[in-house]
């Protein structure tokens, strides 16, 4: 029989924003569905992200969760998502004054 491969366990350093590499942290605000979300990035704006295949099948996402988020240049308000951070991940952001508190408030209140 096969053995796990440590589903619960995450390997190296979490990614951060870069403006270099033009990602960003955003809020899932609806899940639209066939792989897309609506997010609500820390620049105000909502984009529609798009959830690539390797992540799709392995990382489920819902509303409230907070992600890294790379627009694509060439289409308007659109992007992928890069990385889903897990809640002591969102407490360290918060910590580092990544990601205000205020927007983490607003989405959980409003679940």
């Amino acid at each position: 029989m096969a053995r796990g491969r440590g589903r619960h366990e995450r390997r190296g350093e979490m990614p951060l924003p870069s403006e270099d590499e033009g990602t960003m942290l955003c809020i899932v605000q609806r899940v639209v569905g066939a792989g897309f979300l609506e997010v609500l990035c820390t620049d105000g704006e909502v984009y529609m992200a798009r959830i690539p295949g390797k992540m799709r099948r392995r990382v489920w996402m819902r509303e409230g969760d907070v992600v890294l988020f790379l627009p694509w240049g060439t289409a308007d308000k659109k992007g992928e998502v890069v990385y889903r951070y897990l809640r002591d991940e969102v407490r360290k952001l918060v910590e580092m004054n990544l990601l205000p508190e205020e927007l983490v408030e607003e989405v959980a209140g409003a679940e």
